[in-house]
């Protein structure tokens, strides 16, 4: 049997193969997909569904003289299999290892770096602008699936791209899903041109004119008979209406019709677009059968598509707490943007289906949403990313807290994201929500916990938001009922008088270890549990103030603005001169890699909390010191 992946080494490999065994190249992709994610895990489904489109690409454009973008670009592993990475490819979203998604230090073929929807756009028409105003003749190609399609950033490219360029290619790759399956208008709008038997039909017999017959009257009359099968069967061509040309839908599997339409398409001197119809998971039935599980997961078994038990996530802890709180709460309304897996709200969803709203992938739409739901007295919650919830931060500010409506954010994902890398680490939502006011910002450090603070929030007349993070709870055992908390109260776990440790949410663990670490030195250390961010518990601060010989806060966020940042200014607010010893992310942007040994590399453990420590303890005791690991 050939083995024709091995002899792909650069996408120039491509264009001296035939069409039979670009065939079996694709099939060769798709099993080496299978079998290397099973071991690192990773987008799965998604690049299932786009190999004969990337192989087509790369076989018609010249990469990286060509730009190509793949919005989200978690779809862009055959991309980066084809593009000099094939032996590296084991080593994807593995620490020093291949980036999950587009990232332009990795390679020159890497036109723009991703991991949010809805930019690939709006940066392939700045990149087509630049190549028109320097008067270079690169092509440019934004691949966006349909799912992008509802997302605002997009619709914002589209109402300029025919004004400011001429030559632009976007790819829609439609296959009904983001992560869970799209919804909207969009989504149907999408299904309508595809399902429309009539459109097909005319636009065919459009094309056969034109290719029988020459001339400008032929032209005419088969344009004529294009629009009126669009604007008769498939009401408002908005792509067209917006000074695209469209062309399709046609079968994204089709490489033969793919490389053609491409070479087509090239030649074109005005803006199109191109509908090709792809299945997610082509080629691996567990994926087929399972979409949402398959869009992205850990590592599973090649053979059944199974994937180890764990413990409950939080987000799934979440979603039954919500649900219940909703069983006696007619006002509680559930909101996700195209998140609904990885929130957890699939569970919230059979429940209270009338109270489940998925906006898309369009998060200032959700919160602004959420903000009319709550003028009319209803108790909206948003379950959004850490990383998602950034990019409605005006929403929040001008349109939630302004008025003071009571929406609660739940941001899953908040601290790191380990393989997801930089796109995804929650790293950021202390930073961009303390500063605001009238806002209740919460942390749990167990599963528990954050049952009590969904109460708290939702009987609180105003906007919270509560960051808790991926992965697995705590294992703790939780109470027959959440209980509503003090507001901006800290719960202290041990009493010390040397050191006080706020361990901010899940870092609370870590606090227990410094504190059991330093009583082997013979020091009596405290440790806080803060619960709140915002307000702060000045008073416990206080307390301490007048005891201790040093703070130690502990976070999963950048220490710059982070929760440090705020137990510092509160403590000059009191005129306290305690130092404080910060343990958090540092101001870079944290590469991919897993929890643990990221947290050794940067300095979030507990012997680098030690390190600094030890000297500001040093006058407390006189006495020699051991340091343990």
């Amino acid at each position: 049997m050939s083995n024709f992946l091995d002899t792909i080494n650069s996408p120039a490999d491509l264009k001296r193969m035939s069409a039979p065994e670009m065939a079996e190249l694709a099939e060769e992709i798709r099993e080496f997909l299978v079998q290397q994610l099973s071991r690192t895990g990773g987008h799965l489904g998604p690049n299932l569904g786009v190999v004969e489109l990337t192989l087509a690409l790369h076989t018609v454009f010249n990469t990286p003289k060509d730009k190509i973008l793949f919005d989200v670009s978690h779809q862009a592993y055959i991309h980066k299999i084809l593009t000099g990475r094939r032996e590296r490819f084991g080593t994807i979203r593995t620490e020093n290892g291949l980036n999950g998604f587009m990232l332009r230090t990795e390679s020159e073929h890497d036109a723009f770096g991703a991991g949010h929807a809805g930019t690939a756009l709006s940066a392939a028409l700045g990149m087509a602008v630049a190549r028109d105003m320097a008067g270079t003749d690169e092509n440019v190609i934004a691949v966006a699936g349909d799912a992008a399609f509802t997302n605002g950033i997009t619709f914002e490219a589209l109402n300029n791209i025919a004004e400011q360029t001429k030559r632009f290619i976007i790819v829609l790759n439609d296959n009904e899903w983001s992560i869970d399956r799209n919804v909207g208008a969009i989504a149907r709008y999408f299904h309508r041109v595809v399902a429309n038997e009539h459109y097909k039909n005319l636009h065919d017999s459009a094309a056969k004119i034109l290719a029988r017959f020459a001339g400008k009257t032929a032209a005419k009359v088969a344009r004529r008979a294009e629009e009126a099968a669009k604007g008769f069967f498939v009401p408002s061509m908005m792509f067209e209406e917006l000074g695209l040309h469209y062309y399709g839908p046609i079968d994204g599997h089709n490489l033969p019709l793919l490389i053609e339409t491409f070479n087509f398409l090239k030649a074109e001197d005005r803006p199109v677009l191109l509908h090709i119809l792809t299945q997610k998971g082509r080629g691996y039935q567990p994926a087929l059968e399972k979409q949402k599980k398959f869009h992205g997961l850990g590592p599973f078994d090649p053979e059944t598509g199974q994937t180890p038990d764990g413990m409950p996530t939080y987000a799934e802890h979440f979603a039954t707490t919500l649900s219940k709180l909703a069983d006696t709460n007619s006002k509680i309304v559930a909101i996700t943007a195209a998140m609904p897996s990885g929130t957890g709200l699939d569970l919230f969803r059979p429940t209270h289906p009338d109270r489940y709203f998925d906006v898309g992938i369009a998060e200032e739409h959700a919160v602004v949403f959420a903000a009319g739901m709550a003028t009319q007295g209803f108790k909206p919650v948003c379950a959004i990313y850490s990383t998602f919830l950034q990019r409605a931060i005006d929403n929040i500010i001008h349109d939630v807290c302004l008025q003071k409506l009571p929406v609660l954010f739940c941001m899953d994902r908040a601290g790191l994201s380990g393989d997801d890398g930089p796109t995804h680490h929650g790293l950021f939502d202390i930073g961009y929500l303390r500063s605001v006011p009238d806002i209740i910002l919460m942390s749990p450090k167990d599963e528990d916990e954050l049952s009590d603070m969904m109460l708290t929030a939702i009987e609180h007349d105003g906007p919270a938001a509560i960051r808790y993070p991926r992965g697995a709870v705590a294992g703790v055992p939780c109470k027959a009922a959440p209980v509503k908390l003090p507001i901006g109260k800290a719960e202290v776990l041990r009493d010390g008088s040397d050191v006080a440790i706020l361990g901010l949410g899940p870092m609370s663990f870590l606090a227990s270890q410094l504190a059991d670490s330093l009583e082997k030195d013979g020091f009596s250390a405290a440790v806080i549990n803060p619960r709140f961010v915002k307000p702060l518990d000045v008073e416990v601060l206080a307390q301490y103030a007048s005891r201790v010989a040093a703070f130690v806060t502990i976070e999963d966020h950048v220490k710059m603005g982070g929760f440090g940042s705020a137990v510092l200014e509160a403590l000059e607010s009191i005129g306290c001169k305690v130092p404080v010893v910060r343990i958090g992310w540092p101001d870079q942007f944290i590469e991919h890699g897993k929890v643990d040994s990221l947290r050794a590399k940067h300095g979030l453990s507990v012997a680098e909390a030690r390190n600094q420590l030890l000297p500001l303890l040093a006058t407390r005791h006189n006495s020699t010191l051991v340091t343990h690991a």
